[in-house]
């Protein structure tokens, strides 16, 4: 091992600029690269037939006479250039591998395709094809070049290079997919295709969307990609589905430019010409990464790589020598078969990831390490979001930038490998005292999960990387983890305020005030017009009132003296014979009682004992009378017709008998005075109406026999007319 004055690698630059940028890249040490530099970038275009389904419709940039796809074996290509579900966006990309054969100048390696799918409504095409049959064109514009470090900036000139040659709306017209191939050639020739420029960065998603939307299970993906499952990705949009892989592998130093084994499972080039670093200058980023192994090659033998697979690739993957894969779908039958075809399902449309496999599980849960550190990365970018511009922090300052963040996974990976170097050499000298590091405490694996350094060590990546690196790399980098600790009350705060942003309370409790706001408010109007039109109408009312009061008073004043006393006068007559009204109803009421009174003592005796006479009355002819008393005008009494007649006038002696005084009532003990005689002609007719005689004696029961009782005029006149009946008989 050597220091910075050690001879440089082959693989490092000469330049010593410690200034250098943090993601400068290095020249590939595989050979298979050097072979790259004689492939020049082909352009094809793919229609959808409606008979004959997806097929490549022409080529450019190959040589005369000459089908790529028929030559290399391509026959899945048009199946990958347009992906399932692409006819349901205006806009669409895909991107693919495809493996080119060993040449008789070249070894077998791996190309990178991607196409961008538009289509076209086919009544707007200038010269309609008898062969077009359906509503709607359907093409895709495919680049296929050697590496896909450049596709984040080949992606926008593509878009916009298909875009424009739709608009021509006349496809025979290919003059404008020439011209792009050919500049596209004369790039690759001039050297700005290759590999050496730095382009790594634009590839992919933006890292910052990705932690913001998988927050601490982007480690999690992490570091399942290094134990090399079998993952499967899933998502409704092709081009997100792409970018998302993409963005993974560039966590991973420097593996984006070593994708020469990923296309085929047979593939194994980068594992011939690997070689064990002699020589290391720490000054400089390429030869330390170099030195420390990187990239972990996780695309070797028994591997596959395919950013988009039609389901025409399956067999593929359920191939024997298949191990291994990072495949995308955009097909859900896939998903009833998860089990079947995946350790670990990543459905970005519900985002949320599947783990099927018990082991993959246990060894994929993070350390308390793990959590703090992406719980710190996570927080410095949701501090930093702009929902305007994702990929930029609002602050516009290094921390939580693109660079920070890869610059952060970068000390986590050189970290995790330099660790699992000194838990080797632990677990190789366990009695020696003097191989531990007195500024190392314990095992510093223990900080990555024992599971998960175990199950790492069964992968042919780490086989790769621990046979062609140092035994010491842990005296390069500090076999540190970057967040080393047990669990403090920082970090059990911070879980919880993750679970709670999680649980999307304040949202929920912001959406719940909202309708509650809205509802009071709304309350609070309608009581508010509710209580103003009563006051309206009320006001309106008083205002009705004063408006005829005042009318009234300016009439009365208008009105002449003479009219103005008359109606004064008026008035005061109107009240007086209301009162004389009400005095003579109420005389006339206590009138019919006093009369109904007397005529009781008359026709029934009361108060006979009291010595005083009957009035006689004068005989007048009339007819039945009726009852006129304010009680019997609703209940009279019906007696037998021989007691209509009148009381006798002999004089009673004394106090009424037993059977008398059983009739009396209240009224006649106050209207009549004891010891008084009655009136001769009652007492006469009081012996007429005794009832039956036996031997000439009156026989008495003890009852009085009552007759119907009227008012005294009515019922003298009966009395006189019946008087006078009798006479004439």
């Amino acid at each position: 091992m050597s220091s910075d004055e050690s001879n440089p690698s082959p693989n490092a630059p000469d330049s010593n600029d410690d200034l250098k940028p943090v993601l400068s890249p290095i020249e590939p040490a595989s050979p298979a690269s050097i072979a790259k530099a004689d492939f020049v970038p082909l352009v094809t275009v793919v229609g959808f037939h409606h008979a004959r389904g997806p097929e490549v419709e022409t080529w450019f940039g190959a040589e005369e006479a000459t089908d790529p796809a028929v030559d290399y074996g391509w026959s899945l290509l048009p199946f990958m250039a347009l992906s399932d579900g692409a006819h349901a966006s205006e806009e669409d990309f895909s991107y693919f591998t495809l493996l080119r054969p060993e040449t008789e100048t070249a070894p077998a390696t791996s190309l990178f395709g991607i196409s961008c799918t538009r289509q076209l409504d086919s009544n707007q095409l200038i010269n309609r094809p008898a062969d077009v049959t359906r509503s709607t064109v359907q093409k895709a514009v495919v680049v296929i070049a050697d590496s896909p470090q450049f596709f984040g900036i080949l992606r926008q000139r593509l878009s916009v290079v298909t875009q424009a040659w739709f608009a021509q709306r006349e496809f025979t017209d290919v003059e404008i997919l020439r011209r792009f191939q050919e500049s596209l050639a004369d790039e690759k020739k001039r050297g700005v295709l290759n590999d050496q420029v730095d382009r790594d960065q634009y590839l992919g998603m933006s890292l910052r969307e990705l932690v913001h939307e998988f927050k601490w299970q982007t480690l999690v993906l992490l570091k399942c990609c290094l134990l090399q499952p079998k993952m499967l990705f899933f998502g409704s949009r092709c081009d997100r589905l792409c970018m998302m892989q993409f963005s993974l592998l560039s966590l991973i130093p420097d593996l984006i430019r070593n994708l020469q084994d990923c296309a085929d499972p047979e593939l194994n080039n980068y594992e011939k010409t690997l070689a064990k670093p002699t020589s290391l200058r720490t000054s400089d980023r390429n030869s330390l990464l170099s030195y420390m192994g990187m990239p972990l090659q996780i695309f070797g033998k028994g591997s596959l790589y395919g950013p988009y697979t039609p389901l025409q690739q399956l067999d593929i993957l359920a191939d024997f020598g298949t191990k291994s894969y990072m495949v995308g779908s955009t097909n859900s039958l896939l998903l009833q078969q998860k089990d079947r075809y995946s350790d670990i399902l990543i459905n970005l449309d519900e985002d949320t990831i599947n783990i099927t496999s018990p082991s993959l599980r246990s060894a994929l849960t993070l350390t308390v390490a793990d959590r703090r550190w992406i719980d710190y990365l996570t927080n410095e970018i949701n501090e930093t979001w702009d929902e305007a511009n994702p990929s930029r922090p609002k602050t516009l300052k290094y921390i939580g930038s693109e660079e920070f963040i890869r610059l952060q996974f970068e000390e986590y990976v050189l970290a995790l490998i330099s660790s699992v170097k000194y838990h080797n050499y632990l677990t190789s000298n366990p009695n020696n005292l003097k191989a531990i590091l007195p500024e190392v405490e314990g095992d510093p694996a223990v900080d990555f999960g024992y599971d998960w350094v175990e199950a790492w060590k069964r992968t042919e990546n780490y086989r790769m990387w621990n046979a062609n690196t140092d035994s010491h790399l842990f005296d390069i980098v500090d076999p540190r983890h970057p967040c080393a600790g047990g669990l403090t009350i920082d970090d059990v705060q911070r879980r919880i305020a993750e679970q709670v942003k999680e649980l999307h309370l304040d949202e929920r409790f912001a959406q719940g005030r909202e309708v509650l706001g809205r509802n009071l408010a709304a309350g609070r109007d309608k009581a508010s017009s509710v209580l103003n039109k009563l006051y309206a109408d009320m006001e309106a009312l008083r205002e009705a009132q004063r408006r005829r009061a005042e009318e009234a008073r300016i009439a009365q004043a208008n009105r002449p003296p003479a009219e103005q006393q008359q109606h004064a006068n008026g008035a005061g007559y109107g009240v007086e014979k209301s009162v004389q009204t009400a005095s003579a109803r109420a005389g006339a009421y206590m009138s019919s009682w006093a009369a109904w009174a007397g005529e009781k003592r008359r026709t029934s005796g009361w108060g006979g004992g009291w010595g005083r006479k009957s009035t006689p009355k004068s005989d007048k002819s009339s007819e039945t009378p009726r009852s006129t008393s304010p009680i019997d005008k609703d209940y009279q009494i019906i007696s037998d017709p021989e007691s209509r007649t009148t009381s006798s006038d002999e004089p009673a002696t004394g106090r009424p008998t037993t059977g008398v005084s059983f009739s009396e009532s209240i009224l006649s003990g106050v209207s009549e005075s004891p010891g008084r005689p009655a009136t001769g002609s009652h007492a006469k007719h009081d012996d007429d109406v005794t009832g039956p005689k036996k031997n000439g004696v009156a026989k008495d029961d003890g009852f009085r026999t009552e007759g119907v009782v009227g008012s005294r005029d009515a019922l003298s006149e009966a009395v006189g007319k019946e008087t006078e009946l009798k006479r004439d008989d």
